[in-house]
């Protein structure tokens, strides 16, 4: 399976797109204005390189790392009106805001960028003690509510369709009431009357779902227009493409109608050699018994007292029943059973330093040269891109590596549309 569209890129507006401790270095750029800044310039960086959207992940709790993130919807509500053409992406959780209110702030947000808002639809990992509860449901109870949740959401949308604000001044109807309807919604976890107190924006609000289990799967294959993955190797991507489009035409859709992005950890240099420099320096604070206790935690190793020259074989494994993530777990087993790595090289592994992105340390064309490869083969249809370590990587991204995949035809030279729903669309 191969692909001939072209690429969809977006860049992650979080400052953890510098990974590890790559703020430390006076080139990181990170909080120059303190929690005031709303990243702007960055925001405006992307759409200059008519990238398809800015993405923001969001979390709702406070997660001990010491710094802390604005909450997106506000964010990009303050950029809205100073951009034009690029999507923005918020995230927002099914298990802890009610869907009336958020249904209505997607739409404001929808309707303040003139259709360029996207949705990330997250079940959340933590935060439950914010929100009374004392325990995180099981991943299947979340995405049985978040389907619910959905449902609720797009009923809601139709409530208030954007032709019955008629707003005729002559005659004195503002609206036309038999187009708005209630929604009556009664579901296993919501019950919601509607209908929504402002109207839907004409442009679709595109959905994005970044579940990597077989439940999380099959739930953004039946609504996700794009699909946020942690792919470390062309692999896992060639898996996880084939398997969310099966499962996309299986929901009676087509498998183009999904779009899958993994993100891409840009670690960027004049020379290979300063880029592993670059990677080094981003992570050597990073601390061995952090990561041992990643491992432990997760795959019942204890590497504490193995040499670092031992092979960590499959048989070493011990699954915990629970874990804080189940995809990211998956993928440590996936690496120990495909590798049997050394206990340096595991613990300086992708699926044990950052999120499992798929990462290049290289020059710029050696970024170009795996992005082409991984599209050739059919394993994305396009990438979210986290250029870590300095402000140099993040320059290298857009002043070389951009032009470099707009002259191959590989992705647009200027925007054909001003929704986000029109970026996303094939080509």
């Amino acid at each position: 399976m191969t692909s001939s569209h072209r690429l969809h890129i977006g860049f992650s507006a979080n400052t953890t797109w510098l990974s590890g401790n790559a703020w430390r270095r006076p080139d990181s750029g990170v909080y120059p204005g303190g929690f005031g800044d709303p990243g702007l310039a960055h925001i405006k960086r992307a759409e200059a390189a008519h990238l398809d959207f800015i993405f923001r992940a969001d979390v709702l709790y406070n997660m001990g790392l010491g710094s802390g993130e604005l909450d997106p919807n506000l964010q990009f509500a303050a950029v809205a009106g100073q951009t034009s053409s690029i999507g923005l992406v918020t995230t927002a959780s099914t298990m802890f805001i009610p869907p009336y209110y958020l249904a209505r702030q997607l739409q404001s947000l929808h309707w303040l960028s003139n259709g360029r808002a996207g949705w990330n639809v997250v079940t959340s990992l933590g935060g439950h003690g914010n929100f009374g509860l004392d325990e995180m449901p099981s991943a299947d109870v979340r995405y049985a509510n978040a389907r619910d949740y959905l449902e609720v959401i797009r009923k809601l949308w139709k409530s208030f369709p954007r032709n019955a604000l008629i707003a005729d001044r002559d005659s004195g109807q503002l609206i036309d009431p038999d187009l708005i309807q209630q929604i009556h919604h009664s579901g296993p976890f919501h019950k919601v009357e509607g209908p929504l107190n402002i109207p839907t924006h004409p442009a679709p609000l595109p959905l994005f779902q970044a579940g990597a289990s077989p439940t999380g799967r099959d739930f953004a294959a039946s609504c996700a227009d794009a699909i946020f993955a942690s792919c470390p190797d062309m692999e896992a991507a060639l898996e996880l493409r084939s398997d969310i489009r099966s499962r996309a035409v299986a929901h009676g859709r087509k498998a183009d109608d999904i779009r899958v992005l993994p993100g891409l950890s840009l670690f960027l240099a004049e020379t290979r050699e300063a880029a592993q420099a670059l990677f080094a320096d981003t992570h050597k604070g990073i601390g061995d018994q952090r990561k041992i206790d990643y491992v432990r935690d997760t795959a019942g190793i204890d590497l504490t007292s193995i040499p670092a020259n031992t092979r960590v074989t499959p048989d070493m494994i011990q699954r915990p029943q629970t874990v804080r993530s189940r995809t990211h777990a998956d993928l440590l087993y996936r690496r120990i059973e495909h590798d049997s790595p050394t206990v340096e090289a595991l613990l300086n592994s992708v699926e044990v330093t950052g999120s499992s992105h798929w990462p290049v340390i290289g020059t710029a064309q050696d970024a170009v040269d795996q992005i082409v490869a991984w599209h050739s083969a059919g394993a994305i249809d396009g990438f979210i891109a986290f250029p870590g370590g300095s402000m140099a990587s993040y320059n290298l991204f857009f002043d070389e590596v951009m032009p470099r995949l707009v002259a191959l035809d590989l992705f647009r030279s200027s925007y054909e549309g001003n929704t986000l729903a029109s970026h996303l669309s094939r080509y």
